[in-house]
């Protein structure tokens, strides 16, 4: 296995990251951006002061991602209070102002938190670094019943190996998802249309160009076109990956400008501009999401975990309609779908060390899932973690994706992304340092030609240029 590259010291890389901190790692992004159910402000605290028997002085602060499964949380976390007397604070953040907070905290041991959401990009760097601590040594402290439990062999296998370094978990994860087709069947019905369960990329073209009719403010499909490594990046990545194409070779030249790669990315260009969302530079996950689940486009490809929120009446207008796919390929099946994870990690600075994994084991355990069915019914529990969710028969009845979401997760292979060799590893992301940097800015500029202000030509090779100068800079071109 291909482990991380990694060639920057701590100082470096945490510069590094809070000057292109950026929106989404899948997406979710999945997932990733903020959704409709969570808190409208930039940032806000929910605190649980409830007490129980055993009470002692300490309270833990979490910084969160501010999406629906961490809504959830914030609301059911009074219940591990009442069980272990341990307070929780939690700072709720958009994803990148979370981004630029938590990584000024960890890089100088600042102690503001405890432990933060953290995804599968950032948790073998900040492992090697030392930001966060491995959790080897606190499991070896449970007793056998408590680790019987847990279970740690339920977690889904290629979760756990993607938050490992050095085959030790750093995080545990709290939800996790793949990517997937979404469709609304009702429009294709209409249309005569029948969508395949492992489509092309061409037959979705065909369809979206067939399904779109902007004089009745009906659009073909929705993609991010959101500038963002995790936003625009992370669907574009699979596309030039199934294409056939790859962000760099074994040299780490850049492959912008090579023949499979813009081909992918002149492919995803031209069916957002002609069958896609209006406005769509300012589209992520969160306005794709919307779109959908009011029914102005027949299509969406993004997060498996968007299927909750789109099949739940209480928030799409298309629930009923709602058809599940694989995820798009076209030259290879390499890729074409992401892995991504979105966990608790304890930072290294903490000084309550002991109560955060406490409450780490609790919020991913499977009675919090239990815990959340109770409460927000089995189609909302976190998914993508736990083998055991995927077998329970009240979740497979409220999830009628959930075959395509195990399946998808567990062929994501992030060292085996690509049809060519490559000196990385990642699907929808490069796993260094760098990418928040270059994928930022290679989506600002084809963002550029997605609006018309520019061709994708001209954007490809500024590109190309300002990713040569970003890697040899680093140290990796000789």
């Amino acid at each position: 296995m291909r482990f991380y590259a990694i060639r920057a010291a701590g100082a470096v890389l945490a510069a590094t990251l809070l000057a292109t901190a950026c929106s989404g790692g899948s997406g979710s992004g999945s997932s990733s951006s903020a959704s409709p159910a969570a808190s409208a402000d930039a940032a806000g605290t929910a605190t649980t002061a409830a007490a129980g028997s055993g009470s002692s002085d300490v309270t833990l602060t979490v910084a969160s991602v501010n999406n629906p499964q961490m809504t959830d949380m914030q609301k059911a976390v009074g219940e591990f209070t009442k069980e272990t007397g341990i307070k929780v604070n939690f700072e709720t953040l958009p994803e990148n102002t979370l981004r630029q907070k938590v990584t000024a905290d960890v890089a100088t041991g600042g102690g503001q938190f405890d432990l933060a959401t953290v995804g599968t990009y950032e948790v073998p760097i900040w492992a090697q670094n030392k930001w966060i601590v491995g959790l080897a040594p606190m499991f070896d402290k449970m007793d056998a019943s408590a680790k019987s439990t847990y279970d740690v062999d339920d977690i889904i296998g290629n979760v756990k190996k993607a938050i490992s370094y050095k085959n030790e978990l750093y995080a545990l994860p709290f939800y996790g998802e793949s990517s997937m087709l979404f469709y609304n069947k009702a429009e294709f019905k209409a249309a005569g249309l029948t969508m395949p369960l492992h489509p092309t990329w061409g037959q979705v073209q065909g369809f979206a160009q067939k399904l779109n009719n902007p004089s009745k403010n009906q659009y073909g499909i929705c993609l991010r076109g959101l500038p963002g490594w995790g936003e625009m990046g992370a669907p574009l990545t699979t596309v030039i990956n199934t294409y056939g194409g790859s962000w760099f070779n074994m040299q780490w030249q850049p492959q912008l400008t090579t023949p499979p790669t813009k081909t992918a990315i002149a492919f995803y260009v031209n069916l957002i501009k002609k069958y896609g969302e209006p406005g769509a530079t300012s589209a992520g996950f969160t306005e794709c999401e919307t779109d959908f689940a009011q029914g102005k486009v027949a299509m969406w490809v993004d997060a498996t975990s968007a299927a909750g929120q789109v099949s739940d009446p209480k928030s799409s207008k298309v629930a009923k309609d709602v058809g599940y796919a694989y995820s798009p390929t076209q030259v290879t099946p390499l890729g074409s779908h992401w892995l991504w994870v979105w966990t608790l990690a304890i930072e290294s600075s903490s000084k309550h060390q002991p109560e955060a994994f406490k409450f780490l084991t609790w919020a991913t355990s499977k009675k919090y899932i239990a815990l959340i069915a109770s409460r927000e019914g089995w189609g909302n529990v976190p998914p993508g973690t736990r083998e055991s969710t995927y077998t329970n028969a009240d979740y497979k009845k409220a999830a009628p994706f959930a075959d395509i979401v195990l399946s998808s997760m567990k062929s994501a292979d992030p060292t085996h992304a690509t049809l060519h060799p490559v000196p990385y590893t990642g699907v929808q992301f490069v796993g260094i340092p760098q990418f928040q940097q270059i994928g930022t800015q290679t989506t600002q500029n084809i963002s550029g030609a997605i609006a018309g202000t520019s061709s994708l030509d001209q954007q490809l090779q500024l590109s190309q240029q300002q990713v040569t100068r970003i890697m040899t800079q680093a140290g990796y071109i000789k």
